[in-house]
């Protein structure tokens, strides 16, 4: 076999420092999302990396910096889009820094997501990313975190009286901005369909009394249920909302499985959506305007959610110090589509498109 030319040679990082005219510490600090080297110059790298489709030798990576380039990230729900979406935006996040996501399910259970994050830990994750559910009385765990030198970031819920660095929203307000959607499309016997309480800080149905309330709106406590959406307790909460007397003309869903679910309920009653009830999810899951009646949702924005929370974690994995605890605020969007186009609103949305 003949010698193996350069050309067919792998690139080494003191090649696209030569080829950029920048040092190899450089190209180094740009591929780890080091902050003391300017945008400019890292994306100049990062680009340069890319073209070349560089690969950095992890395991001697590994060895002299005693780091593993691992990201875990522990989530509630394998299957629910919106987390497949954080993953996207996380690892588009981190991977240009050379690291890779590694993912933990706990299933909604506690306890599973402080085993999952025990064995994140024994595999010596550089950071980790969670979507929690622990109670504000039960947050030992994350003492042990810090105990083991793990900058971490909250996404998606936060822990009342726990000081911790978070990306989302504030989780009562999504309830709010669906129930004043719902009355301004005219309902007035607005119904909530909650996640089962877990205590795990404040929950999006804390927004459904106050909003209400605020509003001059009474309606009877059964108007607030509650249904998880991995085994159908979606359909058999909004079967229970229909035998009220008076049945609810708006329903507000804690996300758009569960509003699927009750559009399914709904009509199979024989009812019309939006003109007898209307509803409203949450998440803007990939489906949600594809169903038979396309579901107004508030767009959560788990990408961006994904992206933001893998640039905090990047900066507490790179800073020599702890940083004070930072709060990163993603925007809900409110998507309107046929499930609450009501009465004058199907026409006067539809002429404004």
């Amino acid at each position: 076999m003949g010698r193996r030319s350069s050309a067919d040679r792998p690139a080494r990082l003191k090649d696209i420092a030569k080829d950029l005219g920048v040092s190899a510490m450089t190209v180094s600090k740009a591929i780890r999302g080091l902050s003391d080297i300017s945008q400019a110059t890292k994306q100049r790298v990062l680009k340069r990396v890319k073209e070349l489709n560089y690969r950095p030798n992890m395991l001697a990576r590994s060895l002299a910096t005693r780091k593993s380039y691992t990201v875990g990230l522990v989530i509630p729900e394998l299957m629910h889009s919106y987390y497949a979406e954080v993953a996207k935006g996380l690892t588009s996040a981190i991977l240009p820094s050379g690291y890779r996501l590694l993912m933990s399910n706990f299933e909604g259970n506690a306890e599973m997501e402080r085993q999952e994050i025990h064995a994140l830990l024994a595999q010596q994750v550089d950071g980790l990313v969670i979507s929690s559910f622990q109670k504000a009385s039960q947050t030992e765990i994350f003492d042990q975190i810090i105990r083991a030198g793990v900058p971490y970031v909250l996404i998606d819920r936060g822990i009342p009286g726990m000081a911790a660095h978070y990306v989302g929203w504030d989780q009562p307000a999504y309830a709010t901005l669906a129930i004043e959607h719902l009355i301004e499309c005219g309902c007035v016997r607005i119904a909530y369909i909650r996640y089962p309480p877990i205590d795990a800080g404040p929950a999006r149905a804390d927004g459904f009394w106050p909003t209400l309330k605020r509003h001059g709106i009474k309606v009877p406590r059964s108007y607030l249920i509650s249904a998880s959406y991995g085994d159908g307790t979606g359909y058999d909460a909004m079967r229970k909302l229909l035998a009220l007397d008076p049945r609810p003309d708006g329903v507000a869903c804690h996300n758009d499985p569960v509003a699927a679910q009750a559009i399914r309920a709904i009509l199979e009653a024989g009812l019309k959506i939006p003109d007898d009830i209307a509803v409203i999810g949450v998440g803007n899951i990939l489906y949600s305007d594809l169903l038979r009646v396309p579901l107004s949702t508030i767009d959560q924005r788990a990408i961006l959610t994904g992206q933001r929370a893998g640039e905090l974690l990047l900066r507490l994995m790179s800073s020599r110090r702890r940083l004070l605890p930072r709060e990163v605020s993603i925007p809900p969007k409110l998507l309107i589509r046929e499930s609450t186009m009501k009465n004058r609103v199907w026409g006067e949305l539809t002429q404004a498109v």
